[in-house]
C-alpha cells in the first residue's frame, strides 16, 4: 500500500501584521480523502515536529472537520524529517499555508527527505505556498528539482489579491522561476494543476484534491 507523507509548516505568525497562520488545513485534508479512496495511507511531519499551527478552518466544511476527527492525535504530535526515512515514503505533499512561506525553505533535513523520495522513484507534490519548499530542494547532482519543470503555486496576483505582496518574505512566483521552473498558472484562485515528471504542484486551495489525482497518478506511471 503507497503511503504519502504531508509536510506541514510549524510557522504560526503572519509576518507582523498580528494575525495566525499555520498549515492551510483543507489543503490537506481534501487530498487526504482522495488518497484514503485510493488505498493510500497517510503519515504527517512538520517542520519542528509536535502540533503544527492550523488555518484555514471553515464551520461548514465537513471534509475538514471528518479530517480532524479522524487524525486528531497524529497532528497533535508530528515527527520531524530527522526521524523519518526515505525509504517508507512514495509521496511527499507539501501542504500550503502562509506559514511555510517563513520556515520551507530553510527547513533542509525535510527537503533533503522530499529530494531522497523522488531519486528512488517517488513523487514530491505541493499546493498554493506549499512549492515555498521547493525553492531550495535540490538533487543529489546539486541541480535543483524544479529547473525545465512545468510548476505551479499561489500566484504573484493571488497574493495581491489577498493584501499580502508587502507582508510574505518573498514572491513565490518570482523564486520558483529565478530555480528555472516553466511557471504555469491560471485566473485567480480557480483550480490548476500541473504534473511534470514526478512533481506535482497546484495553484491554491481549488487545486489540492487536483494535487492528490495527479500525485497518484505519477505514482502509478
Amino acid at each position: 500500500m503507497p503511503n504519502v507523507l504531508f509536510a506541514l509548516t510549524s510557522h504560526g505568525r503572519l509576518g507582523e501584521t498580528g494575525r495566525a497562520t499555520g498549515f492551510y488545513v483543507p489543503e490537506v485534508a481534501h487530498p487526504a480523502e482522495v488518497f484514503r479512496a485510493a488505498g493510500w495511507d497517510l503519515a504527517f511531519v512538520s517542520v519542528a515536529g509536535g502540533r503544527p499551527p492550523r488555518d484555514g478552518i471553515k464551520p461548514d466544511d465537513t471534509v475538514t472537520a471528518r479530517f480532524l476527527t479522524d487524525h486528531e492525535a497524529a497532528l497533535a504530535d508530528t515527527p520531524t524529517a530527522d526521524d523519518l526515512d526515505a525509504a517508507d515514503y512514495d509521496a511527499v505533499y507539501f501542504a500550503g499555508g502562509h506559514g511555510t512561506m517563513w520556515d520551507f525553505p530553510g527547513a533542509t533535513a525535510l527537503t533533503r527527505l522530499a529530494a531522497a523520495v523522488h531519486e528512488r522513484g517517488g513523487v514530491v507534490a505541493a499546493v498554493c505556498h506549499g512549492p515555498a519548499a521547493l525553492v531550495n530542494l535540490t538533487l543529489a547532482d546539486g541541480s535543483h528539482l524544479v529547473a525545465g519543470k512545468q510548476v505551479s503555486s499561489f500566484t504573484n496576483e493571488e497574493e495581491a489579491a489577498v493584501g499580502l505582496t508587502d507582508v510574505v518574505p518573498f514572491a513565490l512566483e518570482t523564486a520558483l522561476i529565478e530555480r528555472g521552473a516553466k511557471f504555469t498558472k491560471a485566473a485567480n484562485f480557480t483550480e490548476h494543476a500541473v504534473a511534470d515528471t514526478r512533481l506535482v504542484t497546484g495553484q491554491n486551495p481549488a487545486s489540492a484534491a487536483r494535487v492528490a489525482e495527479l500525485t497518484i497518478l505519477q505514482y502509478a506511471a
